[in-house]
C-alpha cells in the first residue's frame, strides 16, 4: 500500500509590521549604499529641517523614488536645491513602515554638473590669477567724494532694489546712473562686458557696482565668464562686485577693485566715503557752521586752513585756526 506524500510545510503568515522591517532588512543588505540619478519634485522643508521630496526618472519613465533627507545631512548641501533640478543622491534604500512605500534616506545631494563647473571655475581662476588680472597691486580706491554711483545688474533683480534702498537711506545726495544687464543665461556675459564698457566710455559716475542676488554655481557662472573678468579689468573706473552671497565667489569678485559680500553690501561700501562728504556739516554745532561760514567770507574757504572739532562730551566748540 502506498502511502500519499504528506503536506508541504506551511510557514506561518506575517504580520505586516514584521514582514515590511524583513523587507527592508532584504533591501538594505541586497543594495547597501546606493547612487541614483533623477530630477527633483515635490520637495518640501518640515519645520525640523527634515527635506522630502521625490525622484523622477531622468528619461521621462513613469517612475518614481520617495526620498527623505534628515537635518544633519541636508545642513551639508551647498546649493538651494529645487524642483526640476536634475541631481545625484547616495543614501540607503528601505521602507517607509507607516505607509508600506520605498524610500530612499539620502546622506548626500549634488547637482549633476556641479564637480565640472567647478573644476572649470579652479581653471581659469588659476590661468588669469597667472596673468595678474587678480593681483593687489593694480586694485584703485574708490573715490573719496564720490557724486554719482553706477549700478550694473538687471531692471528686475531684487539686488537692484536692495542697492536703491540703501542708496537713498544712507547717501540721498548721490545720483544713480543705472546700465541695465542681463545677469544670467547665455546672452548675460557679453551683455556684462558691454555694459561695463559702456560705463567707462561715458565717464558719468565715480564708481561702478556690479551687484546681483544670490543662486547656485550655474546661476552666478556668467560672472565667471573671462570677457567680463576682462571687462570689470578694464574699466577705467573703479569697480566694487556685489554677486551672491557671503559664501559666493566669482572671478569678477577677484578681479574687482573691491568685492562685497552682497548687494546691499556694495552700495554700504560705496556709500561710506560719499557720507564723510557732508557728515561734519551734519554733526557740526552751529557755532562750528558759522565759523567755518565765516572763513569762507575771509577767503580762507580750504579745510586745510581750518579743523573743527567737536567734543561731545564736553558739549563744547574746539574752532581753532591751523597754521
Amino acid at each position: 500500500m502506498i502511502e500519499p506524500e504528506s503536506a508541504p510545510l506551511q510557514r506561518p503568515p506575517w504580520g505586516v509590521a514584521a514582514l515590511l522591517l524583513a523587507t527592508g532588512d532584504a533591501l538594505a543588505a541586497r543594495f547597501g549604499a546606493v547612487a541614483v540619478r533623477g530630477e527633483l519634485s515635490g520637495l518640501t522643508r518640515a519645520a525640523s529641517g527634515h527635506w522630502y521630496f521625490s525622484l523622477k526618472d531622468a528619461d521621462g519613465a513613469p517612475a518614481l523614488l520617495r526620498c527623505a533627507m534628515f537635518r544633519r545631512a541636508a545642513v551639508l548641501v551647498d546649493f538651494v536645491p529645487a524642483d526640476g533640478l536634475q541631481v545625484e543622491l547616495r543614501g540607503r534604500l528601505g521602507v517607509y513602515e507607516p505607509r508600506g512605500e520605498l524610500q530612499m534616506v539620502v546622506e548626500s545631494l549634488q547637482r549633476l554638473g556641479a564637480g565640472t563647473l567647478y573644476e572649470e571655475f579652479l581653471r581659469r581662476r588659476a590661468r588669469l590669477e597667472a596673468q595678474g588680472l587678480f593681483d593687489a597691486a593694480r586694485k584703485r580706491p574708490l573715490p573719496a567724494f564720490p557724486r554719482a554711483i553706477g549700478v550694473v545688474t538687471s531692471l528686475g533683480a531684487a539686488a537692484l532694489r536692495d542697492v536703491l534702498t540703501t542708496l537713498q537711506r544712507r547717501a540721498p545726495q548721490v545720483r544713480v546712473v543705472l546700465y541695465p544687464t542681463p545677469v544670467q543665461g547665455a546672452e548675460a556675459p557679453a551683455a556684462l562686458a558691454a555694459a561695463l564698457q559702456r560705463a567707462g566710455q561715458r565717464r558719468e559716475v565715480d564708481a561702478l557696482l556690479l551687484v546681483r542676488g544670490g543662486g547656485s554655481l550655474e546661476d552666478l557662472w556668467a560672472f565667471n565668464d573671462e570677457r567680463v573678468v576682462r571687462a570689470v579689468v578694464a574699466c577705467p573706473l573703479p569697480v566694487v562686485c556685489g554677486v551672491g552671497h557671503e559664501t559666493d565667489i566669482t572671478l569678477a569678485d577677484l578681479a574687482s577693485d573691491l568685492r562685497a559680500p552682497t548687494p546691499t553690501a556694495a552700495a554700504e561700501l560705496a556709500r561710506r566715503r560719499a557720507w564723510r562728504r557732508w557728515r561734519p556739516w551734519v554733526h557740526a554745532r552751529p557755532c562750528c557752521s558759522a565759523c567755518c561760514s565765516a572763513a569762507c567770507r575771509r577767503g580762507r574757504s580750504s579745510w586745510t586752513q581750518w579743523r573743527c572739532a567737536w567734543t561731545g562730551r564736553q558739549r563744547r566748540c574746539n574752532c581753532r585756526r591751523s597754521g
